[in-house]
């Protein structure tokens, strides 16, 4: 008698870290040149995406972008505001929450690191074909909304 569960499909956890981990073998070392982390680069390209609001980003929004727990959120953001990568603040209307934005320092390395990851992903295009990748992108869309959590969008806020 066998004890091994007789799997069918592919193992698609291992799967989607082994992609990350390919991509990010090409990501990793202008990271490391500019002295950042991979979760400092996730926070600093949320906080870019979002650099055209005034009012800053709130610390739970930047976690759930990022794909950070808050306990680790918290560390990553003290080490760039040492840095002088991102500024916090209250916020404004709720003084129990925190606000983040980047600075000009740290948009100023967004800036330099996104050239350098779009021209991975051009190359990437160029092997896979642009209808190819726009299918892989739509595919991944599709499988984090059917995984999220009913009444829950795919940036993690209530539906």
């Amino acid at each position: 008698m066998s004890l091994a569960t007789p799997f069918i499909h592919r193992n698609l956890p291992r799967l989607l870290l082994e992609a990350r981990e390919a991509v990010m073998q090409h990501t990793r070392p202008s990271l490391r040149e500019h002295g950042l982390s991979d979760q400092q680069w996730r926070v600093l390209r949320v906080l870019g995406e979002h650099a055209d609001n005034p009012a800053g980003v709130e610390t739970g929004r930047v976690a759930r972008e990022a794909l950070l727990l808050g306990p680790s959120l918290t560390g990553v953001l003290g080490r760039m505001e040492r840095d002088g990568l991102i500024a916090r603040e209250r916020c404004p209307q709720d003084a129990r929450r925190t606000v983040v934005r980047a600075t000009r320092a740290g948009l100023k390395l967004v800036g330099t690191l996104s050239q350098t990851i779009e021209a991975h992903y051009q190359w990437l295009e160029s092997r896979l074909g642009t209808a190819r990748l726009a299918q892989l992108y739509a595919l991944l869309d599709e499988v984090i909304a059917l995984e999220a959590p009913a009444g829950v969008t795919s940036d993690g806020t209530d539906a």
